[in-house]
């Protein structure tokens, strides 16, 4: 998933690799990251077509230790802030109502 460019990859929100050193032999990692790369695409997609760029903030990724798929919500103080207040509106039940 892109979003402002190729560089949003490397663009300081330092998100890139594993969250982990120590990989176990035998766990399949493959297979978690996968359903997690799904569920941060959408989410992204989301984000995109919420007016938020991914250079400030985006779903991640990962596994953990034993496998298990993660997202992580990465992201600027600003950007994850304005995310926070569409989280609200919609906690509150207005259906998205400014």
């Amino acid at each position: 998933m892109t979003g402002a460019g190729e560089d949003w990859v490397s663009d300081g929100l330092g998100v890139a690799g594993a969250d982990f050193g120590l990989w176990v032999s035998g766990v399949d990692y493959v297979a978690g990251w996968r359903d997690a790369r799904e569920a941060a695409d959408r989410l992204n997609r989301v984000l995109l077509g919420a007016g938020f760029e991914l250079s400030q903030v985006r779903a991640v990724a990962s596994t953990d230790e034993v496998g298990r798929g993660l997202v992580r919500v990465a992201g600027w103080p600003d950007a994850v802030g304005r995310l926070a207040g569409l989280l609200d509106v919609v906690a509150d039940g207005d259906g998205g109502a400014a």
